[in-house]
């Protein structure tokens, strides 16, 4: 098959897992425990894809780096103890990776969760049959920031324009843009097309299925 890229790169929160209501559900009551008045729905929406390091930043700019850690401590316990919101994988996209490894392709993450939360949901669904290469923000720089996938690449040995970065927001696209990687965007996770296209993807796509076809 003529191919014009080797290595897809998936976000995964907004773009492979409906996982959206569970983060906004987990920082309310985190928020809510520590005290603090959470803000708009639709500013914690808006940070998801950061490390929550940089998401604390974003969302409680006033408060102290122990009231921080503290919110952040509160969201884990909900996260993993908790909160019962489902996540299901948006459709197709459990066949869609399965096809896509198939056709030839490698496959990595490059997420803001943490490495304890993504390899929990990687051993639970049995997914790491399908990735080359993950990174997530606690150990390496978050989004937008290219280093996340400077090092998928440089450990997946393929060059920046063989890749491309599939991925809700535009953290995910200016990160691709950063690192001279190519993106599609996609609109049924955080963010909508207008925000994104300014970030110049290939494409911005309704659906995961849309993404499969696109690819192959």
């Amino acid at each position: 098959m003529n191919r014009e890229f080797d290595l897809v790169i998936f976000d995964w929160d907004g773009t492979l897992m409906d996982s959206v209501a569970k983060i906004v559900r987990c920082f309310m009551a985190a928020m809510a425990d520590a005290n603090i008045r959470p803000p708009e729905e639709s500013d914690i929406r808006n940070i998801i894809g950061l490390g929550l390091a940089e998401a604390m930043a974003v969302l409680l700019p006033n408060s102290s780096d122990q009231e921080k850690s503290k919110v952040i401590d509160l969201y884990r316990e909900h996260f993993l103890i908790h909160d019962e919101t489902e996540m299901p994988f948006f459709e197709g996209v459990e066949t869609g990776l399965s096809q896509l490894q198939d056709s030839g392709y490698q496959l990595a993450v490059a997420t803001g969760k943490n490495r304890v939360g993504l390899d929990r949901l990687l051993n639970l669904h049995d997914f790491e049959k399908y990735f080359t290469a993950t990174r997530c923000s606690d150990e390496t720089s978050s989004k937008p920031n290219p280093q996340m996938l400077n090092e998928i690449l440089a450990s997946t040995n393929v060059r920046p324009d063989r890749a491309i970065m599939v991925g809700d927001t535009t953290y995910d696209m200016e990160m691709a843009q950063n690192a001279d990687v190519a993106r599609i965007a996609v609109s049924y996770g955080v963010h909508e097309c207008p925000r994104l296209l300014a970030y110049q993807p290939r494409d911005c796509l309704k659906t995961f299925p849309d993404v499969l076809k696109w690819l192959t």
